[in-house]
């Protein structure tokens, strides 16, 4: 989801920032369980299933072992770390964003950029956010996959953690897939480019400007540029 983006004062930001981890704290509950799921095929596999085995639907049957194994607690690990994580995702990517959108940006009367200084404004936000935000990623992962490894220490809270993971890893640990995350960045180098041509499209169909449009407009685009971001991600 994207928050609507106009204006290039600190105040303006900071309601993008919070819109955006509004938006993104309702998706992230409501998707945990499923989130903790993929997390931890991707961590290990067909292992992720343990002994048991699993008819019917794999989703199913995984969302039932984890709540038998580890209670309503299991299907929701990870989610502080993404919800302390998300505030200043939005903050660092609008601030990022609006900067490189204004040190680009023609001198033309509307100030469009084109598609090139878009996208670069894009990717250079995306690449902050990343760095800035990697540590409670890491964090969000370690907890969701931490139930499955007996023998293991278990992390005790988001803190607690950040704090371990610094101590026994240093900042390598804390920085650990950074690269594939900083590759992501292509995903908001396509939407967000797309999202903004789409409400400047809108704006000129209406007759009015990109900060005025409806909330339905605003919408439209947000979800027209997702699912055309995610075509060119599958299709590639």
């Amino acid at each position: 989801m994207v928050a609507n983006v106009h204006g290039h004062s600190s105040k303006g930001i900071l309601c993008n920032a919070g819109a955006g981890a509004a938006a993104g704290v309702i998706a992230a509950t409501f998707v945990c369980p499923l989130d903790v799921i993929k997390t931890r095929f991707q961590v290990h596999g067909l292992s992720a299933l343990g002994n048991g085995s699993i008819k019917g639907s794999i989703i199913v049957g995984s969302l039932e072992q984890i709540f038998q194994r580890e209670g309503l607690r299991g299907m929701y690990r990870g989610l502080s770390p993404t919800v302390l994580a998300l505030l200043p995702n939005w903050a660092v990517y609008f601030t990022i964003y609006e900067q490189l959108k204004s040190f680009l940006g023609s001198n033309d009367g509307n100030h469009q950029l084109s598609i090139g200084a878009n996208m670069i404004a894009a990717s250079g936000a995306g690449a902050a956010t990343s760095i800035a935000t990697n540590p409670l990623w890491v964090v969000k992962t370690r907890l969701q996959t931490q139930g499955m490894r007996a023998g293991v220490v278990p992390y005790r809270s988001t803190l607690s953690a950040l704090r371990r993971i610094a101590h026994e890893e240093g900042i390598r640990g804390l920085y650990s897939g950074l690269v594939p995350a900083l590759a992501g960045v292509s995903h908001v180098a396509i939407q967000f480019p797309t999202y903004e041509k789409i409400k400047y499209y809108l704006a000129e169909k209406d007759n009015t400007t990109m900060d005025k449009l409806s909330a339905r407009d605003v919408a439209v685009a947000s979800s027209v540029s997702k699912i055309f971001c995610i075509y060119i991600d599958i299709s590639t």
